[in-house]
């Protein structure tokens, strides 16, 4: 993290608040979520509310060093609903510091795309590219009378982090309605879903995958499902995409009030040669943004009233959900080495 530019801010009153803030919330990050080290992956996806949009008067600078703090903590990062302007990324990759690196799309024109890009975000001294990237198009015939596409572009790409590869398909799925089972959003989650299950191939090795090189098809992001007994959540499960049993676990959801389980993290079939070794969704707002009176007199700053709502245009009104997964299989490559055959790999004279 890049603390330098702290000094920048000239209201004394309003650098102490951030300060104060970074030191909860770096309180909180080590107690809820682990240090990442060299033998796993911290794996988060969230959805940040307008990012780079204007709406609730435009993020402060309490925000941006907030969002980036949180950021930091982990590895990889499937970011939602970031709008066309990108300052606000930018920013944030600013204050993460030289090492991060983001592949983003471009905005979406289709309806009910909202004008909203996809984004990954990554550290890049864990992290390696793999070169691939694209947004995923249905075919024709999975139109449906509601759905004729998805309405904000799936965005895939590839990843590797110790020995394994990630192929991560990341989607903020259709909200419509305010009621548990759209039929639109069914539909989306569930063509995408089955066209991934069919496109599995071209991503993973499906017949015979390699416990020490493992490769991996994951499916995470916005979703909107309310419930895991919902047909939103079914149409995932029905096409061979499994939650990590680690995250199954969680009683609560990733919504504000952790009523609705929205964002969700699923593998096609199962993991192979990694361990999720643990899972949880992070709230911020134990830690920041928790107090009206702490804003009183700044510009812009909400009413008691209004600031439960303000404050998710500042943060997001989704929380963090992460995954942690072992990624060194050194033991098991060495293992299979014992059992080699040089005989059979023909000899050098």
């Amino acid at each position: 993290m890049f603390y330098a530019g702290l000094r920048d801010v000239k209201d004394g009153k309003q650098r102490l608040r951030i300060v104060e803030g970074l030191g909860r919330l770096r309180t909180g990050l080590k107690k809820k979520v682990p240090a990442t080290s060299d033998g796993t992956l911290l794996l988060a996806t969230w959805n940040i509310r307008e990012f780079g949009g204007t709406k609730g008067g435009g993020r402060t600078t309490d925000a941006m060093y907030y969002i980036a703090e949180c950021m930091s903590r982990f590895d990889l990062i499937a970011v939602q609903e970031v709008r066309a302007n990108l300052k606000a990324l930018k920013e944030i990759l600013r204050l993460l510091g030289r090492q991060w690196d983001v592949i983003f799309t471009d905005v979406s024109h289709a309806d009910g795309g909202n004008f909203e890009r996809l984004a990954f975000v990554y550290n890049t001294a864990k992290v390696s590219f793999t070169g691939l990237a694209g947004e995923l198009v249905l075919p024709s015939k999975a139109a449906t009378e509601k759905m004729s596409q998805v309405s904000r572009t799936p965005f895939i790409c590839g990843f590797q982090v110790g020995w394994a590869k990630f192929n991560l398909c990341t989607v903020h799925i259709y909200y419509g309605t305010a009621k548990a089972e759209d039929p639109r959003r069914i539909d989306e989650i569930n063509a995408l879903a089955k066209l991934l299950a069919a496109k599995a191939k071209d991503y993973i090795e499906t017949k015979a995958p390699i416990d020490y090189s493992p490769e991996h098809l994951v499916l995470l992001g916005d979703f909107n499902i309310f419930s895991r007994t919902d047909k939103t959540y079914e149409a995932l499960t029905k096409n061979k995409f499994v939650v990590p049993a680690e995250l199954q676990k969680l009683p609560s959801g990733s919504n504000v009030d952790q009523s609705k389980f929205y964002d969700q993290i699923a593998f096609f079939k199962q993991k192979v040669g990694v361990k999720n070794t643990n899972a949880g969704v992070f709230n911020f707002f134990d830690y920041v943004f928790n107090d009206p009176k702490e804003f009183k007199g700044g510009k812009g700053a909400p009413t008691t009233k209004t600031f439960s709502q303000w404050r998710t245009y500042q943060m997001s009104d989704h929380l963090i959900m992460w995954c942690e997964f072992s990624v060194d299989q050194t033991d098991v490559y060495l293992k299979s080495l014992a059992g080699w055959d040089a005989s059979k790999q023909g000899s050098c004279s």
